[in-house]
């Protein structure tokens, strides 16, 4: 939408450039009929699904889900806002110095807050991603594949623009691709922290786990057998990224355990 020369954010009304609102996070661009809710081409006058009239770019897709009462657009929003506010505050936690982040919220009921979401134009390149990744994979672990899915893109694309990124936040991008199938992209990244870490353990956990599905058994063994060699010395090691995920370098070793026996 844009008024003049500036575009606005379709979600918040607010100027925005880029591809995501420095507001409100959304995706910019996209008309949405107020009526129905139905997406409409950027010059139409009028719906093409329910014959009403568009108008000039004023009605944002909340209002349009809103319209559609009992529609599919409606609870995502709502569980969108929900999780953001909790998960927003966890991103940016996770980049401070202190005790080690507390995993990704789990069973939180849609609906529990409410209000706009907040204003993340102040937080950097990183803690956006960060803020991002917890998000979806909160979503993950609550078994939301939809709302998973749905913002995947943004996390993947946060990641990337926060480059030059850490291990802590390679392996962030690494177990994004893992989870959103991306799996030779999951590999990749996993190597760029085994290029200056080799006995890393969350990088040989993506990169087994992802080769395993893959089918690349031999290279999956190769992966998960070094693994665990270096395990018993590394899991001591002060590294961010291992105090801030205990449970998933747990899960690493369960996992090659698992692997290797039934070789």
């Amino acid at each position: 939408m844009t008024a003049g020369s500036k575009p606005y954010c379709p979600e918040c009304g607010k100027p925005a450039t880029g591809n995501f609102c420095q507001h409100c996070g959304a995706k910019l661009g996209g008309r949405f009929c107020n009526q129905c809710g139905a997406k409409a081409a950027p010059a139409a006058a009028f719906c093409n699904q329910c014959g009403s009239k568009i108008d000039g770019g004023g009605a944002s897709r909340r209002a349009a889900a809103v319209a559609v009462v009992g529609g599919h657009n409606l609870p995502w929003w709502i569980a969108g806002v929900t999780m953001f506010a909790l998960i927003v505050v966890l991103g940016v936690r996770m980049v401070q110095p202190g005790p080690a982040a507390a995993p990704a919220p789990s069973g939180v009921p849609a609906g529990a807050l409410s209000g706009p979401a907040p204003d993340i134009s102040n937080m950097s390149p990183r803690e956006r991603a960060d803020a991002l990744f917890n998000r979806v994979m909160g979503y993950a672990e609550q078994g939301d594949s939809a709302s998973a899915r749905a913002f995947m893109p943004m996390a993947l694309a946060a990641h990337d623009q926060a480059r030059p990124l850490d291990n802590d936040g390679l392996y962030h991008l690494a177990a994004l691709n893992q989870t959103a199938g991306n799996l030779d992209a999951a590999i990749s990244v996993a190597e760029e922290i085994l290029a200056t870490e080799p006995s890393h353990i969350l990088a040989l956990g993506v990169a087994g786990d992802a080769a395993a599905e893959l089918g690349r058994s031999a290279e999956a063994e190769q992966y998960f057998t070094r693994l665990l060699e270096a395990y018993p010395q590394e899991q001591s090691r002060p590294l961010p990224e291992y105090q801030g995920h205990q449970p998933s370098m747990q899960v690493a070793r369960s996992a090659a355990e698992a692997f290797l026996a039934a070789r």
